[in-house]
């Protein structure tokens, strides 16, 4: 059986970086991309603010940028998922996709988490064309303009907050006639003489064509009349799906899952087990927070095989 001293799950720029600092440190990473090559930066277009493009940079150019140096510095990026594992005792076993096992000394899990869609008419066919699950990503395109914001809890808040910073209008879309967010996000949304709250409104579809979005089609659930409210981006602000449900049986996680870590440390409740990137970030989601944290988790798995 093939043992491998730092095992990388995810591909996203928390895993690749996390590749590049364990190559450098001549611990041979292998890296299995998972289910989403690139992780969600390849859903992204134009990337503005990630430092050092002043131009910006395409989402995907960006991540492929990232795994052509891991590869080059000695990183080995195979093509695969981790569908189970036993972290039970050292060395850790993974099984890719089913079938083939291998050994790790450590693992560094960067998988990531998917944001929530609705499953409504145009979501995808317009996602990343008008359609976004990030307004701190994409925001910026929006300036001066109508957008949508689709939630009712503390992220759809921040969202609309942030977005009223810069487009003309910003109409909330909450599906209950109250918001689930705190009494303090909801006032801060109550200060933006442009947020409009739409209360009791089903999205039912995101309208465009090739240049974009142009509405959204929403139903009062009152009564049941339907109407288009032009905008040229939704944001969705629905939650995201951190992808642990493999590795939960073995490290803690919080409610809806993201992997927990000792406080300022990518380290988790198993030794040689570290966690990097959206999977255990529950405030930030940004790529440079994912590949800082993938940065710290490659240096603490150093340390610890170091320590051996």
């Amino acid at each position: 059986m093939e043992r491998i001293k730092v095992l990388i799950a995810g591909s996203g720029p928390a895993g690749y970086t996390a590749a590049i600092y364990a190559a450098r440190a001549n611990q041979a990473p292998v890296i299995y991309s998972g289910m989403e090559l690139g992780g969600q930066l390849t859903t992204t277009t134009v990337v503005e603010n990630f430092p050092g493009f002043p131009e910006g940079i395409d989402g995907t150019v960006l991540v492929d940028n990232m795994r052509r140096q891991a590869e080059r510095v000695g990183a080995e990026i195979r093509t695969g998922t981790i569908t189970s594992c036993d972290l039970s005792s050292r060395p850790f076993k993974a099984t890719i996709d089913g079938n083939l096992t291998v050994e790790a000394d450590t693992l560094i899990i960067a998988t990531g988490a998917s944001a929530k869609y609705l499953g409504i008419p145009g979501e995808q066919e317009l996602r990343g064309s008008g359609v976004s699950a990030c307004a701190t990503c994409d925001g910026f395109f929006y300036r001066k303009q109508d957008v949508a914001v689709i939630g009712g809890g503390d992220t759809a808040c921040e969202e609309a907050v942030y977005l009223a910073g810069m487009c003309r209008k910003v109409y909330m879309i909450v599906r209950r006639d109250q918001m689930r967010a705190s009494k303090a996000m909801q006032q801060k949304v109550a200060s933006k003489e442009n947020i409009e709250v739409l209360w009791n409104s089903l999205p039912k579809e995101v309208v465009g064509d090739l240049k974009g979005v142009s509405g959204i089609k929403i139903e009062d659930k009152i009564s049941g009349d339907i109407r288009t409210v032009p905008v040229s981006g939704v944001f969705l602000a629905v939650g995201h799906h951190p992808n642990s449900e493999v590795f939960a049986p073995w490290v803690k996680t919080d409610k809806d899952g993201y992997i927990i870590t000792e406080p300022d440390s990518p380290r988790t409740n198993i030794p040689g087990v570290f966690a990097a990137g959206d999977v255990m970030d529950v405030h930030y989601k940004q790529a440079i927070t994912a590949a800082a944290s993938g940065c710290r988790a490659a240096i603490e798995a150093d340390r610890f095989l170091q320590g051996q």
